[in-house]
């Protein structure tokens, strides 16, 4: 994408959010070194991919193009948001919420009952994404960015399986600017 003229392009076509595949690494991993201090590798994305019954992975694409990413971790009834990245170039358009809607989504639909995270001190933008979908702070790690000597605040939403945490979903997805567009999702 070094040219304005495909950026332009592909930022005229709809999000789709789909189920991450290993063809979608490749996009991924770019993203994920513009916006990890500590990037995971390849194999750590295989690896997890290899796992259907306890992760789950979705990718936003603008055409063929991955724009942003997103993953959980399920045990029990609690998923951990193991990572949610958008290329630099997209912030702000709200993939991060498509991207995170999907995922809630999909973790109510596995049985889990609540979701947790950490995300940087400094990042506010994050933090307000968050809040939106209902998590509140539950503490800090100390040092959790340790490559960056930075605290994480840890973020908790609790009954995600309830109506009234639907509705708070559907209000989410209702804000967009255009429809919500999935693909591969059973």
């Amino acid at each position: 994408m070094t040219d304005t003229t495909e950026l332009s392009k592909v930022d005229a076509m709809p999000v789709v959010v789909t189920p991450m595949r290993r063809r979608h690494l490749r996009g991924v991993l770019a993203i994920e070194e513009r916006t990890n201090h500590r990037p995971w590798s390849m194999g750590l994305f295989m690896g997890e991919l290899r796992m259907p019954t306890s992760r789950c992975y979705v990718t936003a694409l603008q055409g063929h193009e991955v724009v942003g990413f997103c993953g959980l971790m399920l045990v029990g009834d609690e998923a951990h948001v193991t990572n949610v990245a958008v290329h630099p170039d997209r912030h702000r358009r709200g993939i991060g919420a498509r991207l995170l809607l999907v995922a809630a989504r999909q973790a109510v639909g596995r049985g889990v009952r609540a979701l947790t995270l950490e995300v940087r001190m400094s990042n506010a933008g994050a933090q307000e994404l968050y809040r939106r979908f209902g998590f509140v702070p539950g503490g800090v790690r100390r040092n959790y960015y340790s490559d960056v000597n930075e605290d994480a605040l840890i973020m908790w939403a609790h009954d995600i399986d309830t109506e009234e945490y639907g509705r708070r979903l559907d209000a989410i997805e209702s804000a967009f600017d255009e429809p919500l567009r999935t693909l591969g999702f059973g």
